[in-house]
Protein backbone atom coordinates (compact mmCIF):
# COMPACT_ATOMS: atom_id res chain seq x y z
CA UNK A 1 0.00 0.00 0.00
CA UNK A 2 2.88 2.53 0.74
CA UNK A 3 4.36 1.77 -2.43
CA UNK A 4 1.59 2.38 -4.02
CA UNK A 5 0.61 5.90 -2.15
CA UNK A 6 4.42 6.49 -2.91
CA UNK A 7 4.04 5.37 -6.54
CA UNK A 8 0.84 7.68 -7.48
CA UNK A 9 2.37 10.88 -5.70
CA UNK A 10 5.71 10.85 -8.30
CA UNK A 11 2.46 10.27 -11.26
CA UNK A 12 1.27 13.28 -9.38
CA UNK A 13 4.01 15.46 -9.02
CA UNK A 14 5.51 14.30 -12.38
CA UNK A 15 2.42 15.89 -14.09
CA UNK A 16 2.51 18.89 -11.79
CA UNK A 17 6.05 19.40 -13.28
CA UNK A 18 4.76 18.64 -17.09
CA UNK A 19 1.48 21.32 -16.52
CA UNK A 20 1.67 24.01 -18.08
CA UNK A 21 -1.45 25.45 -17.58
CA UNK A 22 -4.69 24.92 -15.48
CA UNK A 23 -7.97 24.41 -17.65
CA UNK A 24 -11.22 24.53 -15.41
CA UNK A 25 -13.97 23.47 -17.65
CA UNK A 26 -17.48 25.28 -17.41
CA UNK A 27 -19.31 21.88 -19.04
CA UNK A 28 -21.13 19.41 -17.40
CA UNK A 29 -17.99 17.82 -16.40
CA UNK A 30 -17.22 20.95 -13.83
CA UNK A 31 -18.37 19.23 -10.29
CA UNK A 32 -19.00 23.01 -8.73
CA UNK A 33 -19.62 25.99 -11.37
CA UNK A 34 -20.86 28.87 -9.32
CA UNK A 35 -16.96 28.22 -6.77
CA UNK A 36 -15.59 28.21 -10.30
CA UNK A 37 -15.87 31.97 -10.77
CA UNK A 38 -13.96 32.33 -7.40
CA UNK A 39 -10.97 30.83 -8.00
CA UNK A 40 -10.83 33.10 -11.23
CA UNK A 41 -10.84 36.32 -8.83
CA UNK A 42 -8.55 34.57 -7.00
CA UNK A 43 -6.14 34.74 -9.64
CA UNK A 44 -6.83 37.97 -10.55
CA UNK A 45 -6.41 39.28 -6.98
CA UNK A 46 -2.86 37.45 -6.98
CA UNK A 47 -2.35 39.70 -9.93
CA UNK A 48 -1.98 37.02 -12.67
CA UNK A 49 -4.11 36.89 -15.59
CA UNK A 50 -7.26 34.52 -16.52
CA UNK A 51 -8.28 33.71 -20.54
CA UNK A 52 -11.87 33.00 -20.24
CA UNK A 53 -12.75 30.80 -23.11
CA UNK A 54 -15.95 31.93 -25.08
CA UNK A 55 -17.95 28.96 -25.94
CA UNK A 56 -15.33 26.70 -25.08
CA UNK A 57 -16.77 23.88 -23.15
CA UNK A 58 -19.13 25.95 -21.39
CA UNK A 59 -16.96 29.10 -21.41
CA UNK A 60 -14.15 27.69 -19.19
CA UNK A 61 -11.36 29.43 -17.74
CA UNK A 62 -7.40 29.06 -18.72
CA UNK A 63 -4.81 29.96 -16.24
CA UNK A 64 -0.63 29.42 -16.32
CA UNK A 65 0.03 26.97 -13.74
CA UNK A 66 0.81 27.53 -10.20
CA UNK A 67 0.63 25.37 -7.17
CA UNK A 68 -1.37 27.81 -5.28
CA UNK A 69 -4.13 28.00 -8.26
CA UNK A 70 -4.41 23.82 -8.37
CA UNK A 71 -4.33 23.80 -4.31
CA UNK A 72 -7.12 26.08 -4.54
CA UNK A 73 -9.28 24.47 -7.32
CA UNK A 74 -8.54 21.42 -4.87
CA UNK A 75 -9.77 23.20 -1.63
CA UNK A 76 -12.94 24.55 -2.81
CA UNK A 77 -13.96 21.12 -5.00
CA UNK A 78 -13.66 22.71 -8.09
CA UNK A 79 -13.06 20.27 -11.51
CA UNK A 80 -9.50 21.04 -13.42
CA UNK A 81 -7.57 19.51 -15.48
CA UNK A 82 -3.80 20.04 -15.69
CA UNK A 83 -2.38 20.61 -19.48
CA UNK A 84 0.91 20.80 -21.16
CA UNK A 85 2.20 23.57 -23.83
CA UNK A 86 1.21 21.22 -26.43
CA UNK A 87 -2.80 20.92 -25.13
CA UNK A 88 -2.61 24.46 -24.51
CA UNK A 89 -1.65 25.57 -27.97
CA UNK A 90 -3.94 23.03 -29.54
CA UNK A 91 -6.82 24.37 -27.50
CA UNK A 92 -6.02 27.87 -28.71
CA UNK A 93 -5.26 26.99 -32.29
CA UNK A 94 -9.30 25.40 -32.28
CA UNK A 95 -10.45 28.66 -30.59
CA UNK A 96 -8.73 30.71 -33.13
CA UNK A 97 -10.36 28.84 -36.18
CA UNK A 98 -12.60 31.54 -38.22
CA UNK A 99 -15.39 29.11 -38.74
CA UNK A 100 -15.94 28.26 -34.93
CA UNK A 101 -18.05 30.06 -32.47
CA UNK A 102 -15.41 30.47 -29.94
CA UNK A 103 -12.40 33.34 -28.61
CA UNK A 104 -10.73 34.09 -26.08
CA UNK A 105 -11.08 36.90 -23.65
CA UNK A 106 -8.17 37.91 -21.29
CA UNK A 107 -8.98 38.99 -17.80
CA UNK A 108 -6.55 41.30 -16.55
CA UNK A 109 -7.66 42.62 -13.01
CA UNK A 110 -10.07 42.03 -10.23
CA UNK A 111 -12.57 44.41 -10.05
CA UNK A 112 -13.90 46.05 -6.89
CA UNK A 113 -17.51 44.83 -6.37
CA UNK A 114 -20.08 47.07 -4.46
CA UNK A 115 -23.64 45.94 -3.34
CA UNK A 116 -25.87 48.67 -2.57
CA UNK A 117 -28.36 46.74 0.11
CA UNK A 118 -29.86 47.89 3.68
CA UNK A 119 -28.24 44.99 5.04
CA UNK A 120 -26.96 45.72 8.52
CA UNK A 121 -26.95 45.07 11.90
CA UNK A 122 -31.15 45.63 12.67
CA UNK A 123 -31.60 44.50 8.43
CA UNK A 124 -31.29 41.20 7.55
CA UNK A 125 -30.56 40.69 3.59
CA UNK A 126 -29.65 37.25 2.85
CA UNK A 127 -32.39 36.31 0.59
CA UNK A 128 -30.55 38.79 -2.34
CA UNK A 129 -29.28 36.75 -5.07
CA UNK A 130 -25.62 38.61 -5.71
CA UNK A 131 -24.87 38.43 -2.16
CA UNK A 132 -25.76 34.17 -1.76
CA UNK A 133 -23.57 33.74 -4.62
CA UNK A 134 -20.75 36.41 -3.79
CA UNK A 135 -20.35 34.50 -0.70
CA UNK A 136 -20.71 31.02 -2.09
CA UNK A 137 -18.03 31.64 -4.71
CA UNK A 138 -15.78 33.61 -2.14
CA UNK A 139 -15.37 36.63 -4.17
CA UNK A 140 -15.02 40.09 -1.59
CA UNK A 141 -17.21 42.86 -1.59
CA UNK A 142 -18.18 46.04 0.20
CA UNK A 143 -22.31 46.62 1.11
CA UNK A 144 -23.09 50.43 0.87
CA UNK A 145 -26.32 51.96 0.78
CA UNK A 146 -27.88 55.60 0.12
CA UNK A 147 -25.45 57.66 2.36
CA UNK A 148 -22.34 56.08 1.08
CA UNK A 149 -23.87 56.60 -2.50
CA UNK A 150 -24.80 60.37 -1.56
CA UNK A 151 -21.01 60.87 -0.69
CA UNK A 152 -19.44 59.64 -3.85
CA UNK A 153 -18.00 56.65 -2.19
CA UNK A 154 -18.58 54.81 -5.80
CA UNK A 155 -15.80 56.20 -7.23
CA UNK A 156 -13.50 53.89 -5.21
CA UNK A 157 -15.63 50.93 -6.95
CA UNK A 158 -15.78 49.36 -10.54
CA UNK A 159 -19.07 47.23 -10.62
CA UNK A 160 -22.28 47.97 -8.37
CA UNK A 161 -25.36 45.74 -7.79
CA UNK A 162 -28.78 46.83 -6.83
CA UNK A 163 -30.46 45.36 -4.45
CA UNK A 164 -34.74 44.74 -5.24
CA UNK A 165 -34.94 48.57 -4.41
CA UNK A 166 -37.92 50.83 -4.51
CA UNK A 167 -36.37 53.55 -6.08
CA UNK A 168 -39.66 55.20 -5.72
CA UNK A 169 -39.50 55.59 -2.49
CA UNK A 170 -42.51 53.66 -1.60
CA UNK A 171 -40.95 50.67 0.51
CA UNK A 172 -41.56 48.05 -2.52
CA UNK A 173 -45.37 48.87 -1.68
CA UNK A 174 -46.11 46.43 0.83
CA UNK A 175 -44.56 46.33 4.17
CA UNK A 176 -45.28 42.45 5.40
CA UNK A 177 -41.79 41.66 7.21
CA UNK A 178 -40.61 43.76 10.72
CA UNK A 179 -37.12 44.02 8.76
CA UNK A 180 -39.38 46.13 5.98
CA UNK A 181 -40.80 48.48 8.48
CA UNK A 182 -37.66 48.92 10.50
CA UNK A 183 -35.84 49.42 6.96
CA UNK A 184 -38.58 52.37 5.70
CA UNK A 185 -38.10 54.11 9.29
CA UNK A 186 -34.45 54.22 8.99
CA UNK A 187 -34.91 55.28 4.85
CA UNK A 188 -37.16 58.23 6.19
CA UNK A 189 -34.65 59.33 9.21
CA UNK A 190 -31.97 59.25 6.48
CA UNK A 191 -33.52 61.21 4.40
CA UNK A 192 -34.41 63.67 6.93
CA UNK A 193 -31.02 63.86 8.26
CA UNK A 194 -29.63 64.54 4.87
CA UNK A 195 -31.92 67.61 4.39
CA UNK A 196 -34.38 65.75 1.75
CA UNK A 197 -37.94 66.46 1.91
CA UNK A 198 -39.00 62.50 1.12
CA UNK A 199 -37.69 59.02 0.49
CA UNK A 200 -38.81 59.64 -2.63
CA UNK A 201 -36.55 62.52 -3.14
CA UNK A 202 -33.58 61.23 -1.92
CA UNK A 203 -33.93 57.87 -4.07
CA UNK A 204 -34.18 59.65 -7.19
CA UNK A 205 -30.96 61.72 -5.65
CA UNK A 206 -29.09 58.50 -5.42
CA UNK A 207 -30.61 56.98 -8.23
CA UNK A 208 -28.90 60.03 -10.41
CA UNK A 209 -25.61 59.40 -8.67
CA UNK A 210 -25.76 55.79 -9.66
CA UNK A 211 -26.28 57.06 -13.46
CA UNK A 212 -23.59 58.95 -13.04
CA UNK A 213 -21.56 55.91 -12.21
CA UNK A 214 -22.09 54.05 -14.80
CA UNK A 215 -21.82 57.06 -17.08
CA UNK A 216 -17.85 57.42 -15.71
CA UNK A 217 -17.46 54.28 -17.14
CA UNK A 218 -19.10 52.02 -13.90
CA UNK A 219 -20.65 48.81 -14.36
CA UNK A 220 -24.20 48.61 -13.06
CA UNK A 221 -26.28 45.14 -12.55
CA UNK A 222 -29.48 45.58 -11.40
CA UNK A 223 -32.24 42.58 -10.50
CA UNK A 224 -35.74 42.69 -9.88
CA UNK A 225 -37.31 45.63 -8.55
CA UNK A 226 -34.28 47.43 -8.52
CA UNK A 227 -33.96 47.47 -12.08
CA UNK A 228 -37.97 48.74 -12.88
CA UNK A 229 -37.80 51.06 -10.31
CA UNK A 230 -34.42 52.87 -11.51
CA UNK A 231 -35.78 53.84 -14.75
CA UNK A 232 -39.18 54.84 -13.48
CA UNK A 233 -37.45 57.29 -10.55
CA UNK A 234 -35.21 58.68 -13.47
CA UNK A 235 -38.20 59.10 -15.46
CA UNK A 236 -40.04 60.93 -13.03
CA UNK A 237 -38.02 63.56 -12.59
CA UNK A 238 -39.71 67.16 -12.80
CA UNK A 239 -43.30 65.10 -13.83
CA UNK A 240 -44.41 66.36 -10.58
CA UNK A 241 -46.25 63.29 -10.16
CA UNK A 242 -46.77 62.07 -6.97
CA UNK A 243 -46.02 57.89 -6.51
CA UNK A 244 -47.81 57.74 -3.16
CA UNK A 245 -51.06 59.95 -4.34
CA UNK A 246 -50.77 58.25 -8.00
CA UNK A 247 -54.41 56.92 -9.27
CA UNK A 248 -53.25 56.23 -12.74
CA UNK A 249 -55.94 57.99 -14.46
CA UNK A 250 -53.14 60.18 -16.53
CA UNK A 251 -51.26 57.24 -16.98
CA UNK A 252 -47.85 59.06 -15.91
CA UNK A 253 -48.03 61.13 -19.09
CA UNK A 254 -45.46 63.85 -17.73
CA UNK A 255 -42.75 60.94 -17.46
CA UNK A 256 -39.72 61.46 -19.65
CA UNK A 257 -37.71 58.37 -21.44
CA UNK A 258 -34.91 60.04 -22.54
CA UNK A 259 -33.44 59.98 -18.88
CA UNK A 260 -33.97 55.95 -18.49
CA UNK A 261 -31.17 52.90 -19.51
CA UNK A 262 -33.66 50.58 -20.49
CA UNK A 263 -37.45 50.88 -20.68
CA UNK A 264 -39.65 53.64 -22.84
CA UNK A 265 -43.51 53.95 -23.44
CA UNK A 266 -44.53 52.52 -19.84
CA UNK A 267 -47.37 53.73 -17.92
CA UNK A 268 -47.31 53.80 -14.09
CA UNK A 269 -49.39 51.45 -11.90
CA UNK A 270 -52.14 53.17 -9.49
CA UNK A 271 -50.09 53.38 -6.01
CA UNK A 272 -53.10 50.81 -4.95
CA UNK A 273 -51.60 48.59 -7.20
CA UNK A 274 -48.50 46.33 -6.02
CA UNK A 275 -47.31 46.46 -9.43
CA UNK A 276 -45.17 49.64 -9.81
CA UNK A 277 -45.66 49.89 -13.67
CA UNK A 278 -46.44 48.03 -17.28
CA UNK A 279 -42.40 46.89 -17.29
CA UNK A 280 -43.64 44.09 -15.15
CA UNK A 281 -45.34 41.46 -16.64
CA UNK A 282 -45.49 39.36 -13.79
CA UNK A 283 -48.86 38.86 -12.09
CA UNK A 284 -50.03 41.36 -9.44
CA UNK A 285 -49.61 39.00 -6.61
CA UNK A 286 -45.89 38.00 -7.54
CA UNK A 287 -43.60 35.45 -6.76
CA UNK A 288 -46.03 32.38 -8.33
CA UNK A 289 -44.74 29.33 -9.33
CA UNK A 290 -43.47 28.86 -12.44
CA UNK A 291 -43.11 25.42 -15.29
CA UNK A 292 -41.93 27.38 -18.14
CA UNK A 293 -38.26 28.74 -19.29
CA UNK A 294 -37.26 31.34 -20.62
CA UNK A 295 -33.86 31.08 -23.38
CA UNK A 296 -30.59 33.15 -23.44
CA UNK A 297 -29.46 33.80 -27.36
CA UNK A 298 -26.44 32.71 -29.44
CA UNK A 299 -23.84 35.52 -30.07
CA UNK A 300 -21.07 35.16 -32.06
CA UNK A 301 -17.93 35.10 -29.92
CA UNK A 302 -15.80 36.67 -32.27
CA UNK A 303 -17.68 39.72 -33.50
CA UNK A 304 -20.02 40.60 -30.65
CA UNK A 305 -17.82 39.78 -27.89
CA UNK A 306 -19.48 41.69 -24.80
CA UNK A 307 -23.21 39.92 -24.64
CA UNK A 308 -21.03 36.49 -25.81
CA UNK A 309 -19.31 37.26 -22.27
CA UNK A 310 -22.57 37.56 -20.17
CA UNK A 311 -24.34 34.60 -21.82
CA UNK A 312 -21.86 32.22 -20.95
CA UNK A 313 -23.33 29.08 -19.61
CA UNK A 314 -23.26 25.16 -19.54
CA UNK A 315 -26.94 25.40 -20.18
CA UNK A 316 -29.06 27.84 -22.30
CA UNK A 317 -32.81 27.01 -21.35
CA UNK A 318 -33.12 28.25 -17.76
CA UNK A 319 -36.01 27.72 -15.80
CA UNK A 320 -38.29 30.69 -15.01
CA UNK A 321 -38.13 32.20 -11.82
CA UNK A 322 -40.43 34.91 -9.86
CA UNK A 323 -40.30 38.48 -8.07
CA UNK A 324 -41.66 41.65 -7.70
CA UNK A 325 -40.67 42.40 -10.66
CA UNK A 326 -40.69 38.82 -12.94
CA UNK A 327 -40.30 39.76 -15.86
CA UNK A 328 -39.89 42.89 -18.43
CA UNK A 329 -42.37 43.55 -20.72
CA UNK A 330 -41.04 43.37 -24.41
CA UNK A 331 -43.87 46.09 -25.54
CA UNK A 332 -41.35 48.53 -23.29
CA UNK A 333 -37.71 47.76 -24.14
CA UNK A 334 -35.73 50.40 -25.83
CA UNK A 335 -34.53 49.63 -29.31
CA UNK A 336 -30.92 50.17 -28.13
CA UNK A 337 -30.83 47.95 -25.44
CA UNK A 338 -29.35 44.53 -26.44
CA UNK A 339 -31.60 41.34 -25.39
CA UNK A 340 -29.98 38.50 -23.90
CA UNK A 341 -32.65 36.05 -22.96
CA UNK A 342 -36.29 35.84 -23.40
CA UNK A 343 -39.06 33.81 -23.13
CA UNK A 344 -40.75 34.35 -26.66
CA UNK A 345 -44.13 32.18 -25.88
CA UNK A 346 -44.55 34.72 -22.70
CA UNK A 347 -43.84 37.62 -24.38
CA UNK A 348 -41.08 38.86 -21.81
CA UNK A 349 -38.02 39.78 -21.91
CA UNK A 350 -35.67 38.56 -18.85
CA UNK A 351 -32.20 39.94 -19.14
CA UNK A 352 -30.82 43.02 -20.67
CA UNK A 353 -27.66 44.96 -21.43
CA UNK A 354 -26.75 48.66 -22.62
CA UNK A 355 -23.79 51.15 -22.74
CA UNK A 356 -24.05 54.00 -20.58
CA UNK A 357 -21.53 56.75 -21.85
CA UNK A 358 -18.31 54.79 -20.82
CA UNK A 359 -20.00 52.23 -18.85
CA UNK A 360 -22.24 49.39 -19.37
CA UNK A 361 -25.29 48.57 -17.77
CA UNK A 362 -27.84 44.75 -17.50
CA UNK A 363 -30.71 44.05 -16.13
CA UNK A 364 -31.95 40.85 -14.97
CA UNK A 365 -35.60 40.04 -13.86
CA UNK A 366 -36.69 38.26 -11.01
CA UNK A 367 -35.57 37.93 -7.49
CA UNK A 368 -33.86 34.36 -6.87
CA UNK A 369 -32.96 31.76 -9.74
CA UNK A 370 -33.59 28.75 -7.63
CA UNK A 371 -35.88 30.51 -5.20
CA UNK A 372 -38.91 28.97 -3.86
CA UNK A 373 -42.22 30.94 -5.39
CA UNK A 374 -44.37 32.64 -2.11
CA UNK A 375 -43.01 35.68 0.02
CA UNK A 376 -42.33 33.84 3.00
CA UNK A 377 -39.23 32.81 1.37
CA UNK A 378 -36.16 30.16 2.76
CA UNK A 379 -33.00 31.45 2.09
CA UNK A 380 -31.43 29.91 -0.39
CA UNK A 381 -28.49 26.82 -0.15
CA UNK A 382 -26.44 27.58 -3.10
CA UNK A 383 -24.39 24.13 -1.86
CA UNK A 384 -27.49 22.46 -3.18
CA UNK A 385 -27.37 24.36 -6.31
CA UNK A 386 -24.01 24.55 -7.56
CA UNK A 387 -24.20 23.96 -11.19
CA UNK A 388 -27.46 26.54 -11.47
CA UNK A 389 -27.58 28.53 -15.01
CA UNK A 390 -29.58 31.12 -13.38
CA UNK A 391 -26.76 32.28 -11.08
CA UNK A 392 -24.05 32.07 -13.38
CA UNK A 393 -25.21 34.86 -15.26
CA UNK A 394 -24.92 36.89 -12.67
CA UNK A 395 -21.43 35.52 -11.62
CA UNK A 396 -20.81 36.78 -15.46
CA UNK A 397 -21.62 39.93 -15.04
CA UNK A 398 -19.18 40.00 -12.00
CA UNK A 399 -15.81 39.18 -14.14
CA UNK A 400 -16.66 41.25 -17.02
CA UNK A 401 -15.25 44.43 -15.88
CA UNK A 402 -12.07 42.57 -15.82
CA UNK A 403 -11.89 41.73 -19.66
CA UNK A 404 -8.96 43.76 -21.62
CA UNK A 405 -11.34 45.90 -23.80
CA UNK A 406 -11.85 44.88 -27.41
CA UNK A 407 -14.22 47.40 -29.68
CA UNK A 408 -17.60 45.94 -30.07
CA UNK A 409 -18.53 44.94 -33.64
CA UNK A 410 -21.89 45.38 -33.44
Amino acid sequence: MKKFSFLLLMVTLTIAVSANSILIPMDDAQRNHLKAYGVAYFVLQQGAQVDWLLNYRGGSFLIEYSPSVQSECTVRGISFELITSAKTNSILQEISHPEVNMNVVRLESAPKIAVYSPKNELISDDTDAVILVLDYAEIPYTILYDEEVLKDDLVKYDWLHLHHEDFTGQHGRFLRRESSIIQAKIQEATASRLGYASVTEMKLAVAKKIKGFGAGGGYLFAMCSGAETFDIALAAEGSGISFADFTGEDDGAGLDFSKTLAFENFVLEPATSRRFSTINTGRPDFFQPSNDYFQLFDFSAKWDIVPSMLTQNHEYVIKEFSGQTTSFSAAVVKPEALVLGENRKADNVRYIYGELGRGHWTYYSGHDPEGMPGWRRMNTDLSMHPHSPGYRLILNNVLFPSAKKKKQKT
